[in-house]
């Protein structure tokens, strides 16, 4: 083994230890024993004579010096890859890892079947299909694609508005027998409500078709971070909601809720998909991000965006 592949493997191993948050989990995904990983990291650790991990009693952490090397472990490694690439057969099968991080509930409901399908056309994929909706951190979580509903801040990705959310305003045919159905938006604003963070709060504007603006001020019962906790909680009667059409479109269709102003709605939000500037993109990631535009738009209540291009938004790599 020359010395070149022997680097390169040092690095390959550091990234799964990353990844994998633990030497004992990453030497279960490359299939050697948790010895033969640990010693690698140590070599590593001894060639760039700093420490690039903090061991914990649960896990490790990486250090700063672990932190950016993992980043440029990363671009090093995708480098490589795209030599490959070069090389091989450009009509070949794609084949590869590919880690997708989405939206807990769009990635349950209408996204998981895509990726069902994606990987299944493709079984030489590896897929990871990891569902959060905390913001992350590229380098941090080796993602290749970030799919979120609404605003991207980190300006060191290239974002792809794919779509924008139609949301209104709901409630549970229980609550409207309790303080009958809303007539006016003074009505409406006597309703007790649920509310979602971030994206409601004490005070919720609403645009009329005619795009005239109200900004309703109602007494809001409970705040919840979960849009699912939200919906439940909706059903239950304890409040009005404003909630993505999307999510609730079997309760509408059967009733359940009730869209009590149809003529008004919410703000928009757009659903995004993002991945880092000047990285190569693998087959694997082109043909996902295809499928995913074709998707996207046909989630209903998403108005597919006729203008959608990719906005580079800065070259800086440093994760914030």
């Amino acid at each position: 083994m020359s010395k070149s592949l022997d680097r390169l493997t040092l690095l390959q191993t550091f990234v799964r230890i990353a990844d994998a948050g633990s030497i004992s989990a990453a030497a279960r995904d490359l299939g050697l024993s948790q010895p033969s990983v640990s010693r690698q990291l140590a070599e590593l650790e001894a060639r760039f004579k700093a420490h690039l991990m903090r061991r914990t009693t649960h896990s490790l952490a990486l250090t700063e010096v672990g932190v950016e090397l993992l980043a440029d472990a990363r671009r090093l490694l995708d480098e490589w890859e795209a030599l490959e690439e070069k090389h091989l057969d450009a009509e070949k099968t794609p084949q590869g890892q590919l880690k997708v991080v989405a939206p807990v509930a769009l990635g349950q409901l209408y996204l998981l079947d895509m990726a069902i399908q994606f990987q299944q056309q493709y079984p030489l994929i590896s897929l990871s299909w990891q569902l959060e909706d905390r913001p992350i951190r590229f380098a941090e979580v080796g993602c290749d694609c970030w799919i979120k509903i609404g605003s991207v801040v980190d300006e060191s990705l290239i974002v792809e508005p794919l779509g924008q959310v139609e949301r209104m305003v709901v409630a549970a045919p229980e609550l409207l027998k309790e303080y009958g159905r809303p007539k006016t938006l003074s009505d409406l604003e006597s309703l007790p409500f649920v509310a979602l963070e971030p994206f409601e709060g004490r005070q919720i504007p609403l645009t009329h078709a005619e795009e005239e603006t109200r900004v309703l001020s109602p007494t809001v019962r409970m705040v919840t971070n979960n849009i699912s906790a939200l919906r439940q909680a909706t059903l239950a009667g304890l409040g009005a909601a404003v909630i993505p059409r999307w999510f609730i479109e079997e309760d509408l269709r059967y009733q359940r809720l009730i869209d009590v102003q149809p003529n008004w709605r919410a703000p928009t939000l757009t659903i995004h998909m993002a991945s880092l500037p000047g990285r190569h993109r693998p087959y694997r990631l082109r043909a996902f991000l295809d499928a995913l535009r074709q998707t996207v738009p046909e989630i209903p209540g998403v108005e597919r965006m006729h203008a959608a291009s990719k906005r580079p938004r800065g070259e800086r790599r440093q994760m914030r």
